[in-house]
Parts: C-alpha cells; sequence; structure tokens
C-alpha cells in the first residue's frame, strides 16, 4: 500500500516493530526527543484497553452509545497511536469498519459529523480521525468525506476567529474552537487546503482567551473562568499553530505546573484536560515533558478497571475514557502525525 506523504517534517514517524520505515527526519527527533520511559506496566495496560475496546466495538463499526461520530474517532485513533491502522495487520478489519461508519454517517448528512446539539466536538473529533486515516490509508472516499467536513468547518468560523456548538458562524468558545484547531492542523498535513487566515484567526481568538493575571485560559474571550481543563487546550492548539514563544504559551505552561498534585487524580473533564495537558507538555519541550509524563500514567495506571477500561465522572461511557487514557499513555509511541514536534 502506497502511503501518502505528508510536507510537514513532523510527520516522518518513528518506527517501531518495523510498521513504517524511518526516514533521515524521524531518526533525527528520535535523537533530539528522550521521551519519558514507557513503562511495562503501561504497555500492559494500553494492551488491555485496546483488547477492551476490540470487544465492545458495535456491530456497525461504531463504539459509544450516544456521540457515537466522536467515540468512534477516539477508538479508531487510540489503535493507531499504538500503531495498527485499517487494512492492515491485527486489528486492521476492525479498523476498516470503523472507517466505514464514519464514512456512511458523512455521506448520509452532507459531510456534518454531529449529533447532538454539542455537535461541533464530534464533527471535529471526526475530522482529526479522518485526517490521520488518509495519511495511512487508501481507503477510497475518505480524502472526499474528509474535504467536505473541512468545508463545514471553515464555514462555520465567527467573526472573532472562533468555534461554538453548532456549524454556523455564530458565537464561539475556546473548547469548541480548539477541537477545530486540532482538526485543520491534521487536515492541513494530510493535504488538504487551509487558509492560512483562518489559523491566523484562531490563534487571535484563543489568546483572546488568555487571563493575563493567572496565566490560565478562559472559557471565552477575556480570560474569565480560567480552568485547568481550558488552559491545557488553549496552550495546546498554540503550541501546534507554530506560537512556541511569549506569554500566552510561557505563562500557561506555568499555570499548568502549578496545578496541586490532586489534579492527576481528579479535576473537571478529566480525560479532556490531561488529553491537552500531555501534548502541550511534549510540544513545550523535553523538561516540561519529562516531569510530567510519569505523573499522569502513575495515575491513569491506577484508575484502569479489571476489564481493561477506564471511566469517571460525567465521562461516564468507557469506550471513552478508555480511548482517551490510551492517547495520553500512548504518547511515546508517537504514531498518530498530528501529535508529532
Amino acid at each position: 500500500m502506497a502511503t501518502r506523504r505528508r510536507t510537514h517534517a513532523a510527520v516522518l514517524l518513528c518506527t517501531l516493530a518495523g510498521l513504517l520505515v524511518p526516514g533521515r527526519g524521524a531518526l533525527a527527533a528520535e535523537r533530539r526527543v528522550q521521551v519519558a520511559d514507557l513503562s511495562p506496566e503501561a504497555e500492559a495496560a494500553i494492551k488491555r484497553g485496546l483488547d477492551f475496546l476490540a470487544t465492545n466495538q458495535n456491530k456497525d463499526g461504531s463504539w459509544g452509545e450516544r456521540y457515537k461520530p466522536a467515540i468512534t474517532a477516539l477508538s479508531l485513533m487510540a489503535f493507531m497511536v499504538k500503531g495498527h491502522f485499517p487494512e492492515r495487520g491485527r486489528h486492521g478489519a476492525r479498523l476498516d469498519r470503523a472507517v466505514g461508519y464514519l464514512l456512511r454517517h458523512g455521506e448520509q448528512s452532507s459531510g456534518y459529523f454531529g449529533t447532538s446539539r454539542q455537535g461541533m466536538y464530534e464533527h471535529g473529533l471526526a475530522t482529526l480521525a479522518l485526517s490521520e486515516v488518509w495519511g495511512m490509508s487508501d481507503r477510497e472516499g475518505v480524502r472526499d468525506a474528509l474535504k467536505r467536513a473541512v468545508l463545514i468547518i471553515l464555514g462555520s468560523q465567527n467573526g472573532e476567529g472562533g468555534w461554538r456548538y453548532h456549524p454556523q458562524p455564530v458565537d464561539a468558545d475556546l473548547s469548541v474552537t480548539v477541537m477545530q484547531i486540532v482538526a485543520l492542523a491534521s487536515a492541513q498535513e494530510a493535504g488538504i487546503l487551509v487558509p492560512a487566515q483562518v489559523i491566523r484567526k484562531a490563534v487571535d481568538y484563543v489568546k483572546s482567551c488568555h487571563n493575563k493575571s493567572s496565566g490560565g485560559f478562559g472559557y471565552q474571550r477575556g480570560g474569565g473562568s480560567v480552568k485547568f481543563s481550558s488552559t491545557a487546550a488553549g496552550v495546546m492548539s498554540l503550541l501546534m499553530c507554530g506560537e512556541r514563544t511569549g506569554d500566552h504559551v510561557d505563562k500557561g505552561i506555568a499555570y499548568l505546573k502549578r496545578q496541586p498534585d490532586s489534579v492527576f487524580d481528579h479535576t473537571s473533564f478529566y480525560f479532556y484536560g490531561h488529553y491537552y495537558a500531555i501534548q502541550a507538555m511534549y510540544q513545550a519541550g523535553e523538561e516540561h515533558y519529562q516531569a510530567w509524563y510519569p505523573r499522569i500514567q502513575k495515575a491513569l495506571l491506577g484508575k484502569q478497571r479489571k476489564d481493561g477500561s477506564w471511566t469517571g465522572g460525567n465521562e461516564s461511557h468507557p469506550a471513552y475514557g478508555t480511548s482517551m487514557a490510551i492517547l495520553v499513555l500512548g504518547v511515546p509511541y508517537r504514531f498518530l502525525p498530528i501529535y508529532q514536534r
């Protein structure tokens, strides 16, 4: 199978078990980034988590009950972060069915993946998953579905540069905006046209949510109601867009690192917050990442249930918690291009 080349240097992936052939850029990245050790316990936990997902996939290829496109997208990426891809290997057929579910859903809804009043969350995650699949698969229809999904995101950006719950350019919040930024960044790396001004406006919106006094990020413009989860999302999105210096990032990282130890055990929007926090620390540099990853690794190992799943709080569906935990624990694998430095 011919794997498409992505133009961004960061997509040259490090290989594990010979699944991909590392280019010179990937080898240089491996020497430059000494990742925190993935313990044998974490390896085993990821395997148990993937086994749980494998035995709990719906007959139509999806995962979850509500928000199926979003949970299917996350579950699909949980397998991919470990190096499993559609159309090949042990889980190839299973993942191909998941892609098929997303494609059918997109066809039936004119490219939109939302199923709830907060549908742009679902849409952003499905777009991200299809972008990552398109870089690794020749599955017919993925590119067309991805292009339609991106057009919906582009057409939904409001005048402030952000996005909100519905695919309409009306209002905005940081959480939904970051989800679209990540999806667009992935689509761009996969070869889909994303106008530069869209990203610039989105970056400006994220910055407008910064709270100068605390260093954190709020839910909407003005930086009010600063939280761990919104700060992690804001910092990560800026780093992903190339904003690697300046008060917004530096103070945001400092805010995250000032959080009490209890944040690793319990915080509002636990998986959402830590999903972005680990990526922010990884993107910010080795010093930050090395200090953060072992702590969240230890916490997640303690939260895994006997059946291999994770769940908790208002993020209670086990396929959601399990896929998110795997995406956090699996950062050292670095298989997903969107999460490369």
